[in-house]
């Protein structure tokens, strides 16, 4: 079974003229399956879909986060539009970034204040800086392998980037309480902040939970220390807890980070802090044209409202344990060990004994050809847009892949 992919092909190819790369960044069809994955997206309503071949898929990548709600959610939508016909982009802010704020420091259990970008980068690579200025220290400690966004202090690319750009941030490995030690011993009194995913989620592998006692270490040692630790919780944001993703593990940072899942696709990030950091925050300069913008504030604050009223985390939670047990089950109906890792809002399955993600690039194309989006290499996303129905087709579609996987194999023995 195969789909039309004439149409995205196409526009890459003209994109390729008057775009370095066609298509750059974590959207690059190098990332997915080239060929095999559509490249142009031109609809989208609930928990599906649509490319420019008129393809329809379950959505499983959720734009890589920020539809936490499904598309187009009307309560979102209607929240913003109305806002939007008051004003779009002026020369002040509007009321409702108070009352998001509000909203936010009223939810986050050890924050009282906050402040709004547009990206999760914006807000990761503010939050270092704050942490620099209350400690007057230089140097980050981050987990090796960690996304935390496309500034040259984090980025996972090389071009463009000099040694000065990450002379002063030092990684260690996930769940080494005895490596983070050594770098504090290493660099102590020079430390100024730790900045943390609450689970690792690292591309082309397997997410890995954190280990009994390892946030738990890394807080009470920082608190010693007086070093800021700083929660990335730009991915799983929302999709654990609605107070934050440290209440669903059990620690409790000084500044965390917010993206992705805070407006439904809307474009907004945001980060709150402890109260002693407010005044290290407040000379930290952030600014940004479009910053302010109104709509995309009050399409975060009626999201959130929503999916604290619908009891959205939990729906998550049931629909992707439903989505990971289907998988597990009709992976093994043909003989293969589904390996899931991460929350079950936010799982990343692969096989066992798939070191190369060949049979994984395999079944992801057998899956999207199928008519849900599969991604090979990233972890994917639940919204509560997704249903019972959904979860059933989307097994029933993985048992047809296996299938198609699976005699593959056995033919090229």
């Amino acid at each position: 079974m195969g789909r039309d992919f004439s149409q995205s092909l196409a526009l890459f190819e003209r994109a390729s003229r008057v775009i370095p790369g066609g298509i750059y960044g974590h959207t690059t069809p190098a990332a997915v399956l080239p060929g095999r994955s559509p490249y142009y997206a031109v609809r989208a309503s609930g928990s599906r879909y649509w490319d420019v071949d008129g393809n329809e898929y379950i959505d499983y990548m959720c734009g890589y986060g920020p539809i936490v709600l499904g598309h187009g959610h009307p309560g979102v939508e209607e929240a913003a539009e109305r806002q939007r016909r008051e004003a779009l982009c002026v020369n002040h802010p509007g009321p409702v970034m108070i009352e998001l704020a509000e909203y936010l420091v009223d939810r986050v259990d050890f924050a009282s204040w906050a402040v709004f970008g547009k990206n999760g980068s914006d807000m990761t690579t503010w939050a270092i800086q704050v942490a620099r200025e209350q400690t007057k220290r230089k140097k980050i400690l981050k987990i090796a392998g960690a996304y935390h966004g496309i500034a040259p202090w984090c980025t996972p690319g090389h071009a463009g980037v000099i040694e000065e750009d990450t002379a002063h941030i030092h990684t260690f490995p996930w769940n080494d309480l005895d490596a983070f030690t050594a770098r504090l011993k290493e660099f102590r009194g020079e430390i100024a902040g730790v900045i943390l995913t609450p689970f690792h989620h690292p591309a082309f592998s397997p997410s890995i939970l954190p280990a009994d006692g390892f946030l738990r270490g890394v807080e009470e040692a920082c608190r010693r220390e007086g070093i800021v630790i700083i929660l990335d919780d730009i991915r799983a944001g929302f999709r654990l807890h609605h107070g934050g993703s440290h209440r669903y593990f059990g620690f409790e940072p000084d500044l965390i980070c917010f993206c992705k899942a805070i407006a439904n696709g809307h474009p907004l990030s945001a980060a709150l802090g402890r109260k002693d950091l407010r005044i290290a925050a407040s000379k930290v300069f952030l600014t940004g044209s479009y910053w302010n913008s109104p709509p995309p504030m009050a399409a975060s604050l009626a999201c959130l409202q929503l999916l604290e009223k619908e009891n959205g985390v939990e729906i998550m939670k049931i629909r992707g344990q439903a989505l990971m047990d289907g998988l597990t089950a009709a992976g093994a109906k043909h003989g293969y060990t589904i390996l899931s890792s991460g929350p079950p809002a936010i799982p990343y399955p692969t096989f066992a004994d798939d070191a190369d993600f060949r049979r994984q690039q395999r079944f992801c194309a057998e899956v999207t050809a199928r008519g849900a989006f599969f991604h090979p290499h990233h972890n994917w996303f639940l919204s509560t847009a997704h249903t019972e129905a959904d979860i059933a087709e989307t097994v029933r579609i993985a048992e047809e892949a296996f299938a198609v996987v699976r005699e593959i194999e056995v033919s090229q023995k």
